[in-house]
């Protein structure tokens, strides 16, 4: 005698896991002229495939090196997430990847994104690639592709995580690596938009301990905190490209991310010389002046953001003048701020007096 089986439970699905394919469908269909907006003329296909192709046989480079380069955002995205405002954060995805291809006097070519969240929300997701598709015309790339992944029980409804990377590429004998600088030559500091991407455990940990609020509007800033900490990072590549536009080559470009303006310009500085920054060359933010004024150190300040400048450029001296006007020319503020010389036994290899 045999005994019947038991009654099966219903047929989980992907859907009763979590995932909602279909959402991720409908936000690529909101994004995707967007997307299209970025395309080189190198762009092979479109979006949909399995993965994005771009033809280096139809690029102007004679000897191209390929150059890459991989970020997120930290976490600023907290601060995105708590405005609600998400139509941002992915220009400064972009900026984090694009701008150190940049310094290495490459053109940004494409970029992939990867978007992780607990649930996908169709409108949210669209606002985010919107960003990220801005960040990438104002580096002159495409937006070759991505990946749009729902993360259930992993990440709470309404949290996202975003990655990046940027592939650019540079005839051989143009790359930059600072090496050519010699004493005498000339600093000249691009602003940046504020705190760009960086140091915002920090900022977060002030929040935290002080009496602001992201909507408060402190009489420094002239807008509300918030809106002043989600302020895009600035995409340096077209300074870069007019310059080379017009001939001037620098020795090399620091992008100047976390660890400040010492670690960051102290990566392209040769053995024997020495970067020395005036800091009363340019006019620091209002909003780090803020962060210190709840008891932050200037020296950790200058250790943690980038303090108002967002790249430095090295220069020849006889085209420095010059190539101020180009910068500017372009829309970019920019100054002197130092001078290279002979670094002393045992001295740094920045300066800032």
């Amino acid at each position: 005698m045999t005994s019947e089986p038991p009654e099966s439970p219903r047929p989980a699905t992907y859907a009763d896991a979590g995932v909602d394919i279909e959402a991720g469908e409908r936000a690529v269909e909101l994004f995707k002229n967007r997307v299209r907006a970025t395309d080189r003329p190198e762009v092979v296909g479109g979006i949909g495939g399995f993965a994005g192709l771009f033809s280096l046989g139809r690029s102007k480079f004679n000897q191209p090196m390929l150059v890459s380069a991989t970020d997120g955002v930290g976490t600023k995205l907290m601060i995105a997430q708590q405005m609600g405002v998400h139509d941002t954060i992915g220009i400064d995805l972009v900026a984090m990847s694009a701008n150190d291809v940049v310094v290495q006097g490459a053109e940004p070519l494409f970029f992939l994104d990867y978007i992780v969240t607990g649930k996908v929300v169709p409108e949210t997701i669209e606002q985010i690639v919107s960003g990220v598709a801005e960040g990438c015309l104002q580096a002159g790339c495409a937006l070759l592709g991505g990946e749009i992944a729902e993360h259930p029980g992993h990440m709470r409804e309404g949290d996202y995580d975003l990655a990046g990377f940027c592939v650019g590429a540079v005839d051989e004998r143009k790359v930059l690596t600072g090496a050519s600088m010699v004493p005498g030559d000339v600093l000249i500091g691009f602003n940046s938009s504020g705190l760009h991407s960086n140091g915002y455990s920090l900022v977060r940990k002030v929040i935290e301990q002080s009496l602001f609020d992201l909507n408060d509007h402190p009489a420094e800033l002239g807008r509300s905190l918030g809106e002043e900490l989600l302020t895009p990072t600035i995409i340096y590549w077209k300074a870069v490209a007019a310059l080379q536009a017009e001939g001037l080559s620098a020795r090399g470009f620091a992008h100047i991310t976390g660890g400040g303006l010492a670690h960051n310009l102290g990566r392209i500085v040769p053995p024997g010389f020495q970067a020395v920054v005036e800091r009363s060359a340019w006019t620091i933010p209002p909003i780090f002046r803020l962060i210190g004024s709840e008891g932050v150190s200037v020296p950790e300040m200058f250790k943690t953001f980038n303090m108002g400048i967002g790249m430095v450029g090295v220069f020849d001296p006889t085209e420095a003048s010059r190539a101020l006007e180009v910068v500017t020319g372009a829309g970019y503020q920019a100054q002197q701020i130092g001078v290279v010389r002979a670094r002393p036994d045992g001295a740094p290899d920045v300066i800032l007096p």
